[in-house]
């Protein structure tokens, strides 16, 4: 049984966190729309100054009959700690 234990680790670990969750008002109807970015797989590297920094830019659309398109661009570290947000078509909600 100990090799068991050994061979999985502390299974009660906190595990790291995944996914980016933000909150955007729209600029047209005021709306607020929630946004989620996979930080193991949404990002892409680009290089500034030497520097690796990852983005993600998405495309949010609310759930009323509102069809203007709220885009956000989000900068991250290779630690995945956010350094820069932008949006067009909206603004973030604190």
């Amino acid at each position: 049984m100990g090799f068991i234990k050994k061979f999985f680790g502390n299974a009660t670990s906190k595990p790291e966190k995944r996914y980016y969750v933000f909150q955007v008002k729209c600029d047209r109807c005021g709306e607020i729309v929630e946004g989620r970015v996979d930080l193991d797989n949404d990002l892409s590297v680009e290089f500034e100054d030497n520097k690796n920094v990852y983005f993600v830019r998405k495309g949010l659309l609310g759930a009323n009959r509102c069809f203007q398109q709220i885009e956000v661009e989000l900068k991250f570290t290779p630690k995945r700690e956010l350094i820069e947000k932008n949006v067009q078509g909206g603004t973030f909600v604190e």
